[in-house]
Formats: C-alpha cells, sequence, structure tokens
C-alpha cells in the first residue's frame, strides 16, 4: 500500500477532476472553494508559478536526498499534510486515511480542532507523530483540557491558528448551506442520489461529526445550535497575552500559522515560539490579502536565523513545493491537493497523493541537480523574487 500510485491519476489536476465527479457538489466545493470571489485563492499558485529554477548540468553532483529535519525530527520529504476542517465531509474517515499514510511515509500530519476525527485516534495512528492545530477556544477550561489530552496522546508540536479572527465569507458555502450536516436541500439531496459512491460509504461510516468536540458538545446538536456552540466557543482573534499563556502552559514545539507580515512574525520571535507557517488560509480568509509566497522573502530575510518557517497556501504539486523551497522557508504543507486525493480514490488517496509528490519533486531535483532541499535558494533565477542567504 506504501507504494501505491495509480496511472490513471498522475497530476494534480487530474485528482481535482475525478474528485469533483465522485463528490456532491457541496462537499467538493467547500475544499476548492475560497472567499469572496477567490482572487486570492487562485493569486497564491499563480504567484508561485512565477518562480524560476535553473538547473546546473555540468555541476558534480552524486545524488538527492528530500529529507528534511524539523525540531529534531528528521522526514522523508519536505512537505506535510496541512489541517483541513470537516475532512470526512469530503470522504468519510479522511483524517484516519490521510494520518496513516504520513505515518508510513514519515511526513507530518496536522490535525485541526475542527475536522472529523478525534486526538486521540490520530495520535494512535501515528504514535503521537501527528501535530495538533489550536482553534483558540473562548473557554481557558477548554483549552486546557485540549492541551492535556495532546499531552496524554504524545503529540509533540502545537499549531496555533492565527488567520481567524472572524469566520470568513464565502458566498459558494452560504448558497450550498453547507453545515454539519449539510443542509437538506432539494439540490443537495440531488448532489448526493448523484454520488451513490460517497453517499454509500458515508451511510456505512456515519455522518461525519467535530470529534474532537463532541465532549464539549450538549446533546444532539442541530444545526442552528451547532452554529451558536461554535459562535460561542470559539474566539480566533488572539493577543500577545493569549500566545504567552499558551507558551507557559506548552512544553513542546509551539508553531503559528497564518502570519503574513514581518511585524506579527517579530512578535513569534519575541514570544519564543519554534516555528512560523507564513500561510492565509489557502485564500480562504482574505480575498484583498498578498499571497504568500509574496511576503515570505521579507519575513525570511529577517527570520531565518531566528525561527524555523514553514509556508502553506497555493502549493499544489512538486514543482510548487520546489519553487516554495527556492525563496528559503524550511518546509512546506499542502492541504487541498490531499483533500483531492482521498475525493478520488478513497482510502487510497493519501498514499497515492503522497508518491506523486514525490515523483514529481525527485524529477526537478535530479533536473536541476540539487541534491537537498535546502539547496533549492542556490537555483532560484534572480528576477522579481530575491531569496535570502542560506
Amino acid at each position: 500500500m506504501i507504494d501505491y500510485f495509480n496511472t490513471n491519476y498522475p497530476s494534480v489536476d487530474l485528482l481535482r477532476l475525478r474528485a469533483q465527479q465522485r463528490l456532491p457538489q457541496f462537499a467538493f466545493e467547500y475544499v476548492d472553494g475560497g472567499c469572496n470571489v477567490e482572487q486570492g485563492l487562485h493569486k497564491n499558485t499563480d504567484d508561485i508559478r512565477k518562480l524560476e529554477l535553473l538547473p546546473y548540468y555540468l555541476r558534480q553532483y552524486d545524488h538527492i536526498s528530500m529529507k528534511t529535519t524539523l525540531f529534531g525530527e528528521t522526514y522523508d520529504a519536505p512537505f506535510g499534510i496541512s489541517p483541513v476542517g470537516l475532512q470526512g465531509l469530503i470522504w468519510p474517515e479522511a483524517p484516519e486515511i490521510l494520518a496513516k499514510a504520513a505515518f508510513d511515509h514519515n511526513i507530518p500530519f496536522v490535525l485541526s480542532t475542527v475536522t472529523t476525527s478525534p486526538i486521540e485516534k490520530i495520535a494512535e495512528i501515528t504514535e503521537g507523530k501527528a501535530w495538533f492545530q489550536l482553534y483558540h477556544p473562548v473557554d481557558d477550561n477548554i483549552t486546557d483540557d485540549l492541551l492535556a489530552r495532546c499531552k496524554r496522546a504524545g503529540i509533540k508540536t502545537l499549531v496555533l491558528l492565527s488567520d481567524v479572527p472572524t469566520f470568513a465569507y464565502r458566498p459558494k458555502e452560504i448558497k450550498n448551506g453547507l453545515a454539519m450536516p449539510p443542509k437538506m436541500t432539494a439540490h443537495n439531496i440531488y448532489e448526493i442520489f448523484k454520488s451513490p459512491q460517497w453517499a454509500l460509504t458515508t451511510l456505512l461510516k456515519g455522518k461525519p461529526q467535530f470529534a474532537t468536540l463532541k465532549k464539549y458538545m450538549s446533546g444532539n446538536m442541530n444545526m442552528h445550535h451547532l452554529a451558536l456552540f461554535m459562535d460561542k466557543t470559539f474566539n480566533g482573534r488572539l493577543s500577545m497575552e493569549k500566545v504567552q499563556r499558551l507558551r507557559d502552559k506548552w512544553d513542546g514545539n509551539l508553531v503559528m500559522k497564518g502570519l503574513s507580515t514581518v511585524e506579527d512574525s517579530d512578535k513569534a520571535v519575541a514570544l519564543g515560539l519554534d516555528g512560523i507557517i507564513i500561510s492565509n488560509h489557502g485564500g480562504r480568509q482574505l480575498d484583498a490579502g498578498p499571497s504568500t509566497i509574496s511576503v515570505a522573502p521579507e519575513i525570511i530575510a529577517k527570520h531565518k536565523q531566528n525561527i524555523t518557517i514553514m509556508m502553506d497556501s497555493g502549493i499544489r504539486n512538486g514543482p510548487d513545493i520546489a519553487r516554495t523551497l527556492s525563496v528559503g522557508v524550511d518546509f512546506t504543507f499542502l492541504g487541498r491537493t490531499f483533500m483531492y486525493g482521498v475525493g478520488a480514490l478513497g482510502h487510497h488517496g493519501g498514499y497515492h497523493t503522497i508518491n506523486m509528490l514525490k515523483k514529481e519533486l525527485q524529477q526537478v531535483m535530479e533536473q536541476c541537480c540539487c541534491e537537498t532541499p535546502a539547496d533549492f535558494p542556490n537555483h532560484l533565477l534572480d528576477n522579481i523574487w530575491q531569496a535570502p542567504s542560506v
């Protein structure tokens, strides 16, 4: 299984198309869409693909190694799986599928607070190697309990989400009545009947739930009460004081995800965080904001030596990973690509997608004569982007 690769879907575009064919419209558009007019979503990838890499064909060259070390842990590739909410809506048991594939391939899997598998289950699958992304609860008691559950499960890396101070305006989700479970409009019922494999698998596995949060909920909440619970329970706006409290309580690796400015990165360093993930939530929160790759060089130039710098949002395939590494980030994460993988191929999707990305990245490294991920900045063509010295 670990070497599974379906030659019918050798690209992310083909996985996306197959996922679109298999999934109800409300499920596909949830993972595929962004906010407002989706300009930011597309700009993320478009700007990454403006970068050009130089191949050195006559350079002394031995062999490549994708191995990359983060926080004392050596991973087999310079990419991991981003946290995604409601993963089980896209395909039943999607978090378990992806966590297992990530563990077997020795890459990090990040579990979201609002996804559909509990901390304990994912930690068991990954032997505690999963990371956990924390949506900041209003109630400190819930926060403390979530941290205690992570510690008991052996999780060592906590990711603080910073880029959801308010719920996004996503027209497609509003139109589709997206909730947990989805609003049963005539159109959504029609879409479910059009997706028999998804419907049957969901029926057999059970409807997706916010599994990690279930213990904090009361009874069988309907959609209205669930929305009220989410509004009441979570306050995504962080502050220096909130982060300091978490830094004081969490003795593992502490990472902040969602930063787009040098100013916020300065504060993350001052608070003693171990890492940051430059991100704009995959273009799902602020359509008018900058692309991730456009802000990365300035942050890297100032803090490359001070903190581990990672990036997600807009990275879709192996060449995108290579381009992103070329500006000097230490590691990359992908979200939608993996969700297209499970949407297209179900329980095979995690293994296939990791193998596809590895094959694509290996080809770029061999073509450029780039022996390690850390060497990519030496291959960046000096154009509108400028990599820091490494």
